[in-house]
């Protein structure tokens, strides 16, 4: 039912020394060692595709959430996770990747860089996107 590539070797002892250390400290370590991921984000990471799920974002003034959906779901369906209200009154999503939300520094940046698109109910979710859902109450 699994293949090889779904096995995971994690050293318990190094996962936790990573863990210990503070950010900065965390990337040389694992610089020096060889480590490109954490057992932890390979075990998130593969689980994730073994499911079949992706993340995507939201942000506001006040959080930034992460939402878990199923890979290939519809702008719609992913509005409707957030709220039922949302997915029946859904216009459009604002979608922009992370790491262009990250660069621009938000929606509106984004939007004057020509990173920000608007897409209707059918678009098919991308994982990792930042989302700002138009809906109508």
């Amino acid at each position: 039912m699994f293949s090889q590539e779904n096995i995971i070797v994690v050293c318990a002892d190094i996962e936790d020394q990573i863990m210990s250390l503070r950010e900065k400290d965390k990337k040389v370590f694992m610089l020096e060692s060889g480590i490109k991921k954490t057992g932890l984000d390979t075990l998130i990471k593969t689980g994730y595709n073994i499911l079949g799920l992706n993340t995507f974002f939201t942000f506001n003034s006040k959080e930034t959430r992460a939402w878990t959906i199923e890979k290939n779901s519809k702008a719609v369906d992913a509005a409707g996770i957030i709220h039922a209200d949302f997915k029946k009154g859904f216009i459009r999503a604002e979608a922009v990747s992370h790491n262009d939300f990250i660069k621009y520094k938000g929606f509106s940046e984004c939007k004057v860089a020509g990173k920000l698109r608007l897409e209707g109910k059918d678009y098919i979710i991308k994982d990792g996107e930042v989302l700002f859902f138009r809906v109508n109450t």
